[in-house]
């Protein structure tokens, strides 16, 4: 998995790019066809906002997030993409074993 991890209106420092590589590591246990990987981390008056988009096989899945602290919006945006994940895998996997054809 490729991860592109930049930074609007926030300096990225060491620290905040190991914490999302390790959230984003937690992804590639359900769902292991994960190409690339764009994150975006910025402030907005007293806002932070972390937004993510995964190139999968078959998808694209978006998801974003906002608290009052940074480390909170990367916890709330990996459980997104984590149940997004999930309910897309479900689907592949559903589609393949011919679910879809009745």
């Amino acid at each position: 998995m490729q991860a592109n991890i930049t930074g609007h209106h926030i300096e990225l420092t060491d620290a905040l790019r190991d914490y999302v590589n390790e959230k984003l590591a937690r992804l590639e246990r359900h769902y292991d066809n994960i190409t690339t990987v764009q994150v975006t981390l910025s402030i907005e008056k007293e806002r932070h906002l972390a937004a993510c988009t995964l190139h999968v096989a078959g998808a694209d899945l978006h998801a974003d997030a906002q608290s009052d602290d940074m480390y909170a919006a990367i916890d709330a945006l990996a459980d997104k993409l984590d149940r997004q994940l999930v309910k897309h895998k479900e689907k592949v996997q559903a589609r393949a074993q011919g679910a879809g054809a009745r």
